[in-house]
Formats: C-alpha cells, structure tokens, sequence
C-alpha cells in the first residue's frame, strides 16, 4: 500500500491502474451531487479546467446536464487521456490534455475562470515530496485563473490540515462548505448539511470542528477565491 501511496504522483501508476481498470469512476462525488455547489460558483459562460480527471463522468455531466460549453480536462496518464480524447472525440465542448497539473505552462496565465480538483491535491499529498509538488500545484493553479476567478477543492482534508496549505501557497479568499460522503450513493431528501450554505471558517479552522463535531462522514469542499490585489508578487 506505501509503495502505491508514494506513486500516485507519478504517471506510470496512473497508466497502470487505467489500463487495468478501464471504466468510468468518479472520485468522492459525482455531478449530480455537486451541481448545486457549482451551480452555485461558476457561471455557465466560463472556461472551466478540470485538474486530474481521470475517467471520470464529472465533466460530460456538467455539459450534458449542467448546461456547460467549455471544460477542459488535463490529466498526468496518457493512457486515460487517449481514452477519454477517443470516447468525447466528437463533443466539442468536452477537451481532453495530457498535462501535469504542476506545471501547465501551455496554459496562458488567467486562461480559466473556474478550477474544478476532486481527489487530485489529495493524491499529490499522498506521494513522495507531497508539499513540495502540492505548493507548485497550487501556484499553478493560481497562475493559470482569472482574477476572482474560483478553485473548488473537493476534498477528505479537514481545515486544520489544508488551511495552512492553501493560505501559505497563494492569496485566495476560502469559504468552506461539506458534503456527506454518502450523498456520493444515495440522495438523502434530509441531508445533515445544506450544501450551498457556507460552514463557519476562522484562522485555525476550528470552528468548522465545532460546528460539524469531531471526525464528521463528509467531504470538505474549499471554494477558494483568487485575489490578485492581495498578492504583492504579482
């Protein structure tokens, strides 16, 4: 398990394990559950990128049932992208790129008004130089948005393990909202959590702890803002 764990930076595991696992899968959530918080946060009009796609049906759901024109997807495996670039060949609105998402330099800077990760930084933070590639990540990230524009971190990461990351990485301004993790199976008409409503964020995080309780069953999703003026290197 440390040996797979150490590798999920590396594209050689990803070519692996889509070659032997080749149908669709979706990390933490699926669209239908995340459409009211990307409803919510990215307007119809925008380029959205998609940072470590995968196989994943996230983005045909965006288009086919959010309505959305332009998602670019990168992922670090050739093989899945070779997939995805036959399967979506002839959907104009869906783009498939071999890329790694710590270093996007084909992408011009502010070339997107929305980043879309579910699983991608947690995967980076699995491997072997995890903060070292999860800051040039994040700078990426922040590079290639528009002003204002958004980078939405779904994510199991609770705020007193990611706060510190995001906030010593670039300028953003974060709002915290949670998912139950079983809204990923089945869609409860009574969720324990209003998704579109923000969970109290102070400096430590602590407050998301004291509101949710300790250890809560949800995926965190940090919509973090970019604010170029805040950013005295830019």
């Amino acid at each position: 398990m440390s040996t797979g764990t150490q590798a999920y930076g590396e594209s050689w595991y990803w070519d692996n394990r889509y070659t032997n696992e080749p149908g669709p899968f979706d990390w933490y959530q699926k669209y239908i559950t995340l459409a009211p918080i990307i409803n919510l946060y990215v307007p119809l009009h925008q380029s959205i990128l998609v940072v470590g796609s995968g196989n994943s049906a996230f983005s045909e759901g965006m288009v086919d049932e959010g309505g959305y024109k332009d998602v670019v997807n990168i992922d670090i495996s050739s093989v899945v992208i070779d997939a995805m670039q036959k399967k979506y060949q002839d959907r104009p609105e869906l783009k498939y790129l071999k890329m790694d998402v710590r270093d996007m330099s084909a992408f011009e800077s502010e070339s997107f008004g929305s980043v879309i990760d579910k699983g991608t930084l947690d995967s980076i933070l699995c491997g072997n130089n995890s903060r070292q590639n999860a800051t040039k990540m994040l700078e990426e990230i922040w590079r290639v948005l528009k002003n204002k524009g958004v980078y939405i971190l779904v994510t199991y990461g609770a705020p007193q393990y990611r706060l510190r990351l995001l906030r010593e990485s670039c300028s953003w301004t974060i709002k915290l909202h949670v998912i139950e993790k079983l809204a990923a199976e089945e869609k409860s008409d009574d969720p324990l959590w209003e998704l579109t409503k923000p969970i109290p964020l102070n400096n430590d995080g602590s407050s998301a702890e004291e509101t949710l309780g300790p250890n809560p069953d949800v995926h965190y999703i940090y919509i973090c803002t970019k604010e170029i003026s805040a950013n005295t290197n830019v």
